[in-house]
């Protein structure tokens, strides 16, 4: 089992590692989990959103009958879908707290390195988040002849509705969880044994195929979110802290979702980005 700066009786206590944020050199990542423990989180993952799905068809089931959700159209069922993703993230973000501190004694957002920054980082990370919208988005429009006209995400999209649910689990939810777990857990956990950079491009590539399904697994989509992925975790390896990764996800989905509230004039013409 991996520790945290072993101390010999007759040596004095020193305070973790990466307390806080800072720049320059740093020892190696040492966090106080490691990558089976990574491993457990997903499989919990898996199985709290296979438990909520079973959860939410019975309860669906037994107040409305078998036609209570037309599953053929998912923008009318998104009311359904996203309350299934939000228990099931409560579920396993709630895991990790536990595990944490039933395995380790380890207090949490001291083993992830939240580590959350002071105002004036906090205002960079918004409009840095905010300028990696914006190139994405201008990356989209350099790579647009490969990214399929149609995608899976889009039916999602399709009503004013499911775009504002949509947006506000984008900004507000997804990207804490995603951070805890990408920039939190494996990332540290495959930089320990790897290094930084084959643990940054692993982390960014991983990260790319959780959203495979939704861009119909089309090379250019995933190419912009690996480069996203990867802003994200050198901003993780430089601050050592997972809470400015959060607040650059957040603006930056944030940035989307406004460029098409903008387009659709207020997500009422959808048919414009569908």
């Amino acid at each position: 089992m991996d520790s945290i700066n072993p101390i010999s009786p007759n040596e004095p206590e020193t305070p973790a590692p990466f307390e806080s944020p800072q720049i320059g050199p740093d020892p190696p990542e040492n966090p106080v989990f490691n990558l089976v423990d990574v491993g457990l989180i997903v499989l919990v993952a898996i199985a709290a959103l296979f438990f909520c799905t079973v959860v939410a068809a019975v309860i669906l089931l037994i107040l409305h009958g078998p036609h209570a959700a037309d599953f053929k159209d998912p923008a009318k069922n998104l009311v359904l879908f996203l309350p299934i993703q939000v228990a099931a993230y409560i579920l396993t973000v709630g895991f990790m707290v536990f595990f944490v501190w039933a395995k380790y004694r380890e207090g949490f957002l001291k083993a992830v390195r939240w580590n959350f920054p002071a105002a004036r980082l906090v205002y960079g990370a918004l409009a840095g988040g905010v300028g990696l919208g914006l190139t994405s988005e201008l990356m989209s429009g350099l790579l647009h002849r490969w990214i399929p006209k149609s995608l899976p995400i889009d039916q999602y999209l399709r009503t004013a509705s499911s775009a504002y649910a949509l947006a506000a689990f984008g900004i507000l939810i997804a990207p804490l969880v995603e951070e805890l777990f990408f920039r939190g857990f494996l990332y540290p956990a495959l930089a320990r044994p790897l290094g930084v950079v084959p643990a940054t491009a692993i982390t960014a590539g991983l990260f790319a195929l959780l959203h495979s399904q939704q861009l119909a697994h089309a090379w250019a989509p995933l190419l912009i979110l690996f480069a996203v992925g990867t802003v994200l975790t050198v901003v993780r390896a430089v601050t050592k802290s997972v809470a400015i990764c959060v607040l650059i996800h957040m603006a930056y989905n944030f940035s989307l979702f406004t460029l098409m509230f903008i387009v659709t004039q207020g997500f009422r013409h959808m048919e414009k980005v569908t």
